[in-house]
């Protein structure tokens, strides 16, 4: 198939900006494809499997990737492969497997013919090449000069040269690939591994050779704007960067540790990000009480959870669930992670004394008429919060407890009126997130029948009105990275602030009372409503016992 059909009927390029990357490569030369990613038609991930269609050679594989080992080759016949960024990948009776970007280059098919060298392609994309190219890294370190001010020009050299350069963004391109919401690149066994979080779990990526650790760590410093001399205190900092045509923040951490530098990258996409009630996965009846509750016009509703479990990609879906041009809408946060449109977010700054306490007396003289605070710490901005209620405005806020009826005894321990909260809170939500199962690969559990007994599921999908029990599981595939998950969603314990709850005293008892309560009204524990989701086929008994067990 010619290239043009290709880019059109396979890779639905849009005929005019087919036209225009044509018309510019006749002017002014190039290769067609890199004008179109250029352009931001094509993406640069979709390069490897164009020129794969078009030449007719395979991809480079992950299972082939897994199985890498460098090859003991001379170091000058080394250089010239690695230097056009040709990685050989296999050697067997004179004949060489080559993993590259690009198999028409000109240096390597002349090297090849004047040696008569036998030869076999696969197509690798940048990312892959640039990590198989560090695997030929010696695992030595950099030695630099023991004057500071020369080791750190020759630090800034090694950060901008560019197999740092090339090096450090496929691994950031790589974790976006797969979904990754952080990577940490840290110090482990004399090298320097990558590791990837995906749906919650961190997973190994790659190991990167010690050589590299400085000049990788260095270039984040630059981009984040941080000290590059300091390696004896923590440090924060952020880049906004576009790859692979997404705009994406990422907040960086340095961290000294006893033998080089902990770096933990988060990343915040511009795009992509749906704050819409049916992403996040409640169970139908949860969904249902909590749209009445932030219909309301006045109260608190409150998320619990640990760190990570979601709780702010939850409030911001309330907030747009609210959001129109008849309601004001003001949010304290720290830090403001994503922007939303038509909504007022304010980012707290206690270095100069506006703290969650004090920014929210400012904010209720605003006239708002829905309020999100990013956390209630202290008893000072519990208790304004829930004034504000008493006032006329919905809030919304979340506190670090394990299940729903704690956050009163946690508020209480803050030191804030039994009274004001029963005249105050609306309901409370405990949340975690739960992986799903791989919809590519999803299959019937095989061991279900032995789940069913342990647990009980009969009996328990009878007093939940189930039709019937379908737990699956993922088999794995590329899709899902060979994990069996992809994507997650919410498992949640609800909790509404019902007279019969305000009535009970708020003492030692208060947390299985309550708890009683919510199982007389037939409602579901975090862990009832993960069993509830795996026997929907939704995700897994492990992994609902991973999160709420």
């Amino acid at each position: 198939m010619q290239l043009h059909d290709l880019l059109l009927n396979k890779f639905s390029i849009d005929p005019h900006d087919l036209e225009r990357a044509t018309s510019y490569q006749a002017k002014y030369s190039g290769r067609l494809e890199q004008i179109l990613v250029n352009m931001g038609s094509l993406p640069e991930d979709q390069v490897a499997l164009l020129l794969s269609e078009y030449l007719d050679i395979p991809l480079f594989t992950n299972e082939q990737y897994a199985n890498f080992t460098p090859l003991l080759i001379d170091k000058p016949t080394l250089d010239i492969f690695i230097a056009q960024n040709w990685v050989p990948i296999s050697e067997s009776a004179q004949h060489i497997e080559f993993a590259c970007k690009d198999p028409l280059n000109q240096v390597m098919n002349e090297w090849l013919i004047k040696n008569n060298q036998a030869y076999s392609l696969f197509i690798a994309n940048e990312v892959d090449t640039q990590l198989l190219i560090a695997k030929y890294e010696e695992p030595t370190a950099d030695v630099l000069d023991d004057n500071p001010l020369d080791e750190e020009e020759r630090l800034k050299e090694l950060a901008t040269e560019a197999p740092t350069v090339n090096l450090l963004n496929s691994l950031i391109s790589r974790a976006l690939r797969q979904g990754a919401s952080d990577m940490h690149l840290e110090p482990y066994q004399g090298r320097y591994r990558a590791r990837f979080r995906v749906d919650g779990v961190l997973h190994e990526a790659e190991t990167i050779s010690a050589r590299k650790q400085l000049p990788i760590i260095t270039r984040l410093k630059i981009l984040s704007g941080m000290d590059i001399a300091e390696k004896r205190r923590p440090q924060d900092g952020k880049i906004e960067m576009k790859i692979a045509n997404q705009e994406i923040d990422i907040r960086v951490s340095a961290l000294p540790l006893n033998d080089g530098e902990s770096v933990v990258m988060r990343f915040l996409r511009k795009e992509n990000v749906r704050y819409d009630m049916s992403v996040l996965g409640l169970s139908a009846d949860i969904n249902q009480m909590i749209l009445e509750d932030i219909k309301t016009t006045a109260g608190v509703v409150l998320l619990t959870g640990p760190t990570g479990s979601g709780k702010t990609t939850t409030l911001y879906t309330f907030l747009n669930a609210l959001n129109n041009d008849d309601v004001k809408i003001i949010t304290l946060e720290d830090p403001v992670e994503y922007q939303l449109p038509g909504i007022n977010q304010v980012q707290v700054n206690s270095d100069i004394g506006f703290d969650f306490s004090a920014g929210l007396r400012s904010i209720v003289r605003q006239d708002p008429d829905v309020i999100m605070l990013g956390e209630i710490r202290d008893k000072e901005t519990a208790q304004i919060a829930l004034q504000s209620a008493l006032t006329g405005h919905l809030v919304f806020s979340t506190v670090h407890t394990n299940d729903a009826a704690s956050a009163y005894t946690r508020l209480l321990d803050l030191g804030v009126e039994e009274f004001l909260l029963n005249a105050a809170l609306v309901s409370i939500v405990a949340q975690r997130l739960a992986r799903k199962i791989c919809a590519h690969c999803s299959e019937p559990e095989p061991d279900a029948q032995v789940l069913i007994e342990k647990y009980n599921l009969d009996s328990f999908a009878q007093r939940f009105n189930l039709p019937k029990i379908e737990l699956k599981r993922g088999k794995g595939c590329e899709h899902c990275s060979q994990t069996g998950y992809k994507g997650r969603m919410a498992v949640t314990e609800y909790l509404r602030c019902d007279s019969e709850i305000k009535a009970m005293p708020k003492d030692a008892d208060f947390i299985p009372k309550a708890k009683q309560h919510n199982q007389s009204l037939n409602r579901r524990t975090l862990l009832e409503d993960g069993l509830y989701k795996a026997v929907l086929g939704h995700t897994t008994i492990a992994e609902v016992i991973r999160v709420a067990g």
